[in-house]
């Protein structure tokens, strides 16, 4: 049986606090993504490299997923919460939500247990995390620039 996703209700009781919106950090934030998906992209996947590919795309959402989160006012101590915000707040992005639940876990596998994957999971679901991506830094730009007027 696979875990469950947290859900947002649990996550604002036990890891989710006020912060006022930093639009600098979540500018930062959008260029370190920017930056770090450039690299990324250039990295040639292989049975070796296909882990590191996923860290790499892991940390680039998760980051995102903090910007969006920031936007709204809050900070959470938990990663698993960053998509359960994301997940309430885009209830029609179900799909999206799974790839990036799934991504976390196999991520945790990688730097706690030293997995590999199979370079197959990268060929499979690289559209998707660019997808999700793209998405999320759509989302961001739109609020930088509405916070500006």
């Amino acid at each position: 049986m696979k875990p469950e996703l947290m859900s947002w209700e649990k996550c604002k009781a036990e890891h989710i606090r006020k912060v006022e919106v930093d639009t600098e950090r979540i500018n930062s934030i959008l260029k370190m993504c920017s930056v770090r998906l450039r690299v990324v992209v250039e990295i040639k996947l292989d049975h070796e490299t296909a882990s590191i590919i996923a860290e790499d795309f892991y940390e680039i959402i998760k980051e995102l997923l903090t910007a969006t989160l920031l936007f709204a006012g809050f900070k959470s101590d938990n990663h698993e919460c960053l998509i359960a915000f994301f997940k309430k707040i885009y209830p029609e992005k179900e799909y999206e939500t799974e790839i990036m639940y799934e991504l976390k876990r196999i991520r945790n596998k990688i730097n706690y247990e030293g997995f590999f994957i199979d370079k197959s999971y990268i060929e499979r679901n690289k559209l998707e995390f660019s997808h999700i991506i793209h998405f999320l830094e759509d989302v961001i730009k739109e609020k930088l620039k509405n916070n500006k007027k």
